[in-house]
C-alpha cells in the first residue's frame, strides 16, 4: 500500500511514472508565479504502469481527504486509475464517462471531480500543426500505435462530425494486446462515427511496420505507446517505411525518442512533417491547471505564447 505524506501547503500533484525527470517540475513554479497561483507547490507520485488497484485507490483516497491537496494531473495511468477508483469520484465529467479514463482530478465544494482533458488538449495540439483542411484535401489516413487514453482522445477528436470533410478516410489503431483494442472499439461505437476503423494486435515492431506500410500518402502516424519515455525503444523498426508526404507525431517530448530518430532518417526522402509532444505538453498541463485552480488560461494568443516562452526558458528548449 502506498504511503503518502499530508501536504503542509497547497499542493498540486503529478501522477506518472518518472515524474522527477519531467520538465514540469522546473516549469510549474514559473507558471505559478506568472499566473498568480500563490504559495503552491508541485509534487510527483510515481507509480508503475498498470499498478495495483489498491495503490490507485490509496492515491485517490489521499487526494480526496487531504485538505491541502488540491488535485492532480494523471498521465500513463489514466485508464487504470479510472477503472480502479470510479466509485470514489463524486462527479465524473462526460468525456471521462465516455472514455473511461481520467487525466485530471480537481476539488470543488468538498467534492472530488474526475475529468478527461485529453480530448481538448490533444485536439488543440493536433489542429495547431495540421495543414489547413489536411484530410479533406489529401484523403489521408491515421495510424495511432497504442490504444490508451491519448489515442482514445485523439480519435474522438478526429471523428467529430463537426469537422465535416476534414476527417481521416480511415483510422488504424494498433496495440500489443487485444483488451485495450476492444475498449477503444466500444468507445468508437458509442461515438457513432462513420469513419472506417481497423483494430490491429501488433505484439512486435514488425507488425506495426506492416500496419504503417498500408497507409495512403499524407497520412498521420502517431506514437502513443509511451515507448521512448516510459520504457525504452520504439513501436517501429528502422526498416518501417513512413508514408510519403506523411505527418509524424511523437506524443512524448523527452526521453530516448527512437521513434523521432526513425522519422528523421526518412524526413528528406519521404518529405515528412515531424512533430514532437511539446505543444501537447503545454496544452495538457494548462488545461489541467486551469481546472484545478479554477482560472482561465488562453489556448492561443499573447498569454499562451508567454506561457510557452516561460516553459521553453525553464527547460532550455531552443526549438
Amino acid at each position: 500500500m502506498m504511503q503518502l505524506t499530508p501536504a503542509t501547503r497547497p499542493t498540486f500533484y503529478f501522477i506518472g511514472v518518472t515524474t522527477g525527470s519531467s520538465s514540469i517540475m522546473r516549469v510549474f513554479p514559473k507558471w505559478a508565479e506568472y499566473l498568480n497561483l500563490g504559495d503552491v507547490e508541485i509534487k510527483g507520485i510515481d507509480m508503475v504502469p498498470h499498478d495495483t488497484a489498491e495503490n490507485y485507490r490509496a492515491v485517490v483516497d489521499f487526494l480526496k481527504t487531504d485538505p491541502l491537496s488540491l488535485g492532480a494531473l494523471v498521465t500513463t495511468h489514466k485508464l487504470d486509475l479510472y477503472a480502479a477508483c470510479r466509485d470514489m469520484f463524486d462527479v465524473i465529467d462526460p468525456h471521462a464517462a465516455l472514455m473511461a479514463e481520467t487525466s485530471c482530478l480537481s476539488k470543488r465544494d468538498g467534492k472530488l471531480i474526475c475529468h478527461a482533458k485529453d480530448p481538448i488538449s490533444s485536439g488543440l495540439a493536433l489542429d495547431g500543426f495540421l495543414p489547413t483542411d489536411h484530410f479533406a484535401k489529401t484523403g489521408a489516413e491515421v495510424l495511432s500505435m497504442g490504444a490508451g487514453g491519448s489515442t482514445i482522445a485523439l480519435t474522438w477528436h478526429l471523428m467529430q462530425a463537426s469537422r465535416g470533410a476534414n476527417r481521416p478516410s480511415r483510422i488504424v489503431v494498433t496495440n500489443r494486446s487485444a483488451p485495450r483494442l476492444d475498449h477503444i472499439r466500444e468507445i468508437h461505437q458509442q461515438i457513432g462515427g462513420d469513419i472506417p476503423c481497423d483494430y490491429v494486435v501488433a505484439a512486435t515492431p514488425e507488425e506495426n511496420d506492416r500496419a504503417m506500410a498500408g497507409l495512403k500518402p499524407g497520412s498521420l502516424v502517431i506514437n502513443a505507446t509511451g515507448l521512448g519515455k516510459d520504457a525504452p525503444g520504439s513501436p517501429l523498426t528502422f526498416d518501417g517505411a513512413f508514408p510519403q508526404n506523411g505527418i509524424v507525431w511523437e506524443l512524448n517530448y523527452r526521453g530516448d525518442l527512437v521513434f523521432l530518430d526513425q522519422a528523421r532518417a526518412q524526413e528528406g526522402d519521404r518529405a515528412l512533417q515531424i512533430e514532437d509532444g511539446w505543444t501537447y505538453f503545454i496544452h495538457g498541463w494548462t488545461q489541467v491547471i486551469a481546472e484545478v485552480f479554477d482560472i482561465e488560461i488562453a489556448t492561443s494568443g499573447p498569454q499562451f505564447d508567454e506561457i510557452s516562452r516561460i516553459a521553453a526558458e525553464a527547460t532550455g528548449r531552443t526549438s
